[in-house]
């Protein structure tokens, strides 16, 4: 049986090797190639090739959006995800815009990552909250970043189904309003946009997002993401 092929490219071969025993979640039939630089990553890149994860700091590309371009021009089937210790919004929003599927911090739990990766690879894209914190963004900027992760998020695949499972004993405890301004949220859309689209106030929308995520037992978006594709709602 074929699996999902990964590439796996970071200098770093413990984060290298404790990444790939955690990916085993994914897929248990997964074929994993690993490269330390950009320069070996093109090198073993195929068309066959579904997802790169791309470290952001690697020593021939420190901090660029080089090689994700380049994967990307050679490789436009290929899905690409940057993985980072970076925490600036706008480097992060700035790798959506050079085409990448994702942002996912290298501080995030096992479960967030899988969670994202789970997203990602179902078609939709994946933003860490403090993606929208950034106060002094460009709004021109920030408004197309935003925009592209709601268009590729409005693929069907991500239609909530009304018949939730009787066995979502959380999910079920939420009013109808928390639960569409929660698939909003878990869908990468910020609170501007879900209020927008909703017809509510934002600060309508923190409060519903609020409650909802002690509904579920979750402290924010990422958590949500993954209690998301835990239970396979919204997603």
């Amino acid at each position: 049986m074929t699996g999902l092929k990964i590439l796996l490219v970071d200098d770093h071969a413990l984060f290298r090797s404790g990444l790939c025993f955690l990916l085993e979640d994914l897929d248990q039939a997964l074929e994993i190639i690993e490269a330390e630089s950009c320069r070996q990553a093109m090198s073993v890149c195929e068309q066959t090739t579904e997802l790169v994860l791309l470290d952001f700091h690697l020593p021939d590309c420190d901090g660029t959006f080089d090689a994700l371009k380049e994967i990307k021009s050679t490789f436009p089937a290929t899905t690409v995800v940057l993985l980072s210790s970076e925490d600036d919004p706008a480097i992060i929003r700035g790798a959506i815009d050079a085409g990448a599927a994702g942002f996912i911090p290298k501080s995030s739990t096992p479960n967030i990552m899988i969670a994202a990766l789970q997203l990602i690879l179902a078609g939709g894209i994946y933003l860490p909250p403090i993606a929208y914190s950034d106060n002094n963004a460009d709004p021109d900027r920030l408004a197309r970043s935003v925009e592209r992760v709601e268009q590729v998020n409005k693929n069907p695949f991500f239609d909530m189904d009304d018949n939730l499972p009787l066995d979502h004993a959380q999910v079920s405890k939420l009013s109808k309003r928390q639960f569409e301004v929660l698939i909003g949220a878990i869908k990468g859309k910020s609170n501007k946009v879900i209020a927008r689209e909703l017809d509510i106030a934002e600060g309508t929308v923190k409060a519903h997002l609020s409650m909802a995520y002690k509904v579920i037992d979750v402290k924010n978006r990422t958590e949500a993401v993954y209690v998301a594709a835990k239970l396979k709602f919204g997603l």
